[in-house]
């Protein structure tokens, strides 16, 4: 494992993609340890791991999200959020969480929600005298809720890799994101309170209820997918299509501010953002080919039972374990590495595969806000124009509280579990 390892970090210090650099440490890694007769099993092993009906949920519900962005569903909420929690000591900052919580919703993803509430909260914020550290690392925290309210892309690939259901996985991240949204408001009035942020401007009475009902459609998505798929009307991949269909009819009916250029825009991104997730499936098939070959997650799983085999001690081993992996890689590549592991020790460690997911999506949707990789800081430092240092600084106490988020779904099963529960 250490010598995988070795050759896949190698593969990123001189800037190969991650998706490159796990087929490069397989073949390598094959290579030297004279297993090179079963190179030709690669591309058999790549298209087996995509050739999942499940994996069509990913690209079709990042085309609803692209869609619904495309539509400017984001403004839409973010006045509705003002009209709620506007008027306040640090308003526009109970907003800028509050409308993170209702884009995710529909963007299922940290980078994609940072840049869409970035973009439109963070230069109101600096107009109105906040900090503009303190305004990128508010809109990088709360874009970690987009991985945890459905439809979420992190744990529909925890599924996947799993077996889990991703139904029960969209309903177990419910409760810690509104939690988390509730940490960081609480954060955000203290704040306010503290540095006597200002109140941001009245709604006019005649905009409120147009306001709301613009960003109805937002709230209803992820009602739509839940029920849906609780209830057996449809499979998570045909909700993922349901998603679309009525993303697509939300821009063009309702908000009707979707053109053919948006279409081909939002086609074209899906695309792309489709392809790099895809392949570094493809290539996670063939990582854990590798390491089965070699027993690697057996043995990495008796070293770490080695240490101790009280179930506690080692879920504090793999929190620390997944943190330090989220430091330096994205949250697919780590999942992909560390999952063969976890299937590996979870007999011994007996937690519900729910909770589980849902630690180990938090766990590495955390490293996107930590230096060195955190891509989100570097989202939200550029659209604030302030220095990653500082924004950094800025994001210490939110990355705290996400923290102990952490602890309390590791520690507490009922907060992952109790939703799901219902609906049994």
């Amino acid at each position: 494992m250490i010598l995988y390892l070795a050759i896949f970090f190698a593969a990123l210090i001189i800037g190969m993609p991650v998706a490159l650099g796990l087929g490069m440490a397989s073949l390598v890694y094959l290579l030297i340890e004279g297993h090179g007769h079963l190179l030709v099993a690669f591309p058999q092993r790549m298209i087996a791991g995509i050739d999942s009906f499940l994996l069509l949920t990913i690209p079709f519900f990042i085309l609803a999200g692209n869609l619904m962005s495309a539509a400017n569903l984001t403004g839409h909420i973010v006045r509705a959020a003002q009209f709620l929690v506007g008027r306040i000591k640090g308003g526009l900052a109970v907003v800028n969480v509050l409308s993170n919580l209702l884009m995710s919703g529909s963007s299922g993803a940290a980078t994609s929600e940072a840049a869409a509430v970035g973009g439109i909260m963070i230069p109101p914020m600096k107009r109105d005298g906040y900090d503009p550290a303190y305004s990128a690392a508010l809109t990088a925290a709360g874009s970690l809720l987009g991985p945890l309210i459905p439809p979420s892309l992190p744990l529909i690939l925890f599924g996947v890799l799993s077996g889990t259901s991703i139904g029960d996985l969209f309903l177990g991240g419910i409760l810690p994101g509104l939690i988390l949204s509730g940490l960081l408001t609480g954060y955000a009035l203290w704040k306010g309170r503290k540095e006597n942020h200002p109140m941001s401007s009245a709604v006019p009475a005649e905009e409120r209820r147009g306001l709301l009902v613009a960003a109805a459609p937002a709230v209803f998505l992820p009602i739509l997918i839940v029920v849906g798929i609780r209830t057996g009307i449809f499979t998570p991949t045909e909700a993922a299509g349901v998603a679309c269909i009525y993303a697509l009819a939300i821009g063009l009916f309702v908000y009707r501010s979707l053109s053919w250029q948006k279409l081909k825009r939002c086609f074209y991104d899906t695309a792309t953002m489709s392809s790099g997730v895809m392949l570094v499936v493809a290539m996670a098939s063939m990582t854990g080919f590798v390491l089965g070959i070699e027993s690697l997650p057996q043995k990495v799983a008796a070293l770490i039972l080695g240490v101790s085999e009280n179930p506690a001690i080692l879920i504090i081993l793999l929190n620390v374990i997944l943190l330090i992996l989220g430091l330096f890689l994205e949250p697919l590549a780590a999942m992909v590495l560390i999952m063969p592991v976890l299937n590996a020790l979870a007999p011994t460690i007996g937690m519900d595969p729910v909770q589980m997911g849902v630690m180990v999506v938090l766990n590495l949707m955390i490293g996107m806000i930590t230096p060195p990789v955190g891509l989100v800081l570097f989202i939200v430092s550029s659209i604030a124009r302030s220095p990653l240092q500082a924004v950094t600084r800025a994001a210490l106490p939110m990355l705290g509280l996400c923290i102990l988020l952490l602890l309390m779904v590791a520690a507490i099963p009922g907060l992952s579990l109790w939703i799901p529960g219902l609906f049994k």
